[in-house]
């Protein structure tokens, strides 16, 4: 059976963990004081509806997440970042477990007009997959501790006009620190990135020698991160760490380089090699030549 669990109250999740809401827009989660977990066993998925942006630091191991279309051991130690609108699921034990762990959880309402909702959307880590989880290290997990620490601090003042401005900025700061603990597990797995980048090569090539062009059209950021099993936003920052360009830039320069060598052929016309690449009009093909090349599909066929 499937039990679905929607996170729309700061109130409510305050109530499920037995936590008191000292705020209605933000708390702070120990979850060793919630009751123990027993989902029955009737219960084999439980579905996640987040109306919150939610972060966990667990520190048990209890059960696997599903995001996406994929399974992925939820290991203790990991912190995993959820936004409103998306979409988990969970696999709980079978038996009776104590969580253990912290989470920062707060409403969308919080932010509205602050910095942090003009920043936030450069986070691109709340759009991971649960696969791509931070894996931090005890000096990083203290430095999230702290965090949290200063963000219960405010909450337990009393309200005033300061409240707003040093809660979102403690969270900013939070998510700076988890922005720089990325950048660091992006190094640590080098020899990863590398074969991820050397898969994305090969399938960059493979795409234009198929017919997959004129089936499916320009090849995607989307596509790729798909093929590679990462979500769009891990996978582009990824390789713009690896190679200083972004993935749309390197998607353009493989199509221009093809471009040229089809036009320099000279077998066939512009509008076959267009339709070859996966445009849908001939125009947007010319105008995209011209601006990388700085000559027409045309032009540069003479002048070569």
């Amino acid at each position: 059976m499937e039990k679905v669990v929607a996170l729309n109250q700061i109130s409510e999740y305050n109530a499920a963990n037995n936590h008191t809401t000292l705020h209605p827009l933000v708390s702070v989660i120990d979850f060793s004081k919630a009751s123990v977990r027993d989902w029955g066993q009737s219960v084999n998925r439980v579905k996640f509806q987040y109306g919150l942006y939610c972060i966990y630091l667990k520190d048990v191991k209890c059960g696997d997440i599903v995001y996406g279309r994929h399974t992925y051991d939820y290991q203790a130690g990991t912190l995993v970042f959820f936004a409103p609108g998306q979409v988990s699921e969970f696999e709980p034990p079978s038996e009776p477990y104590q969580p253990k762990g912290y989470g920062l959880v707060f409403h969308p309402d919080l932010i509205h007009g602050t910095a942090l909702a003009k920043a936030l959307p450069m986070y691109h880590f709340f759009s991971y997959q649960s696969n791509e989880a931070l894996h931090i290290s005890d000096a990083e997990r203290q430095v999230v501790l702290d965090c949290l620490s200063k963000i219960e601090f405010e909450l337990n003042q009393t309200i005033d006009k300061h409240s707003k401005k040093l809660i979102t900025a403690n969270i900013e700061l939070f998510l700076n620190y988890c922005e720089r603990f990325y950048d660091r597990q992006f190094i640590s797995r080098e020899h990863v990135n590398l074969g991820v980048l050397a898969k994305f090569e090969e399938l960059l090539n493979t795409y234009f020698l198929s017919e997959k062009p004129q089936n499916l059209g320009l090849p995607s950021v989307a596509y790729f991160a798909d093929e590679l099993h990462l979500s769009p936003n891990y996978f582009g920052d990824l390789i713009k760490k690896e190679t200083g360009k972004s993935v749309k830039d390197l998607i353009q320069n493989k199509l221009i380089d093809i471009a040229k060598e089809r036009i320099f052929d000279g077998e066939k016309s512009i509008n076959e090699i267009a339709h070859d690449l996966g445009f849908k009009y001939p125009q947007h093909f010319t105008r995209v030549f011209k601006q990388h090349v700085g000559n027409t599909p045309l032009q540069y066929r003479h002048l070569n």
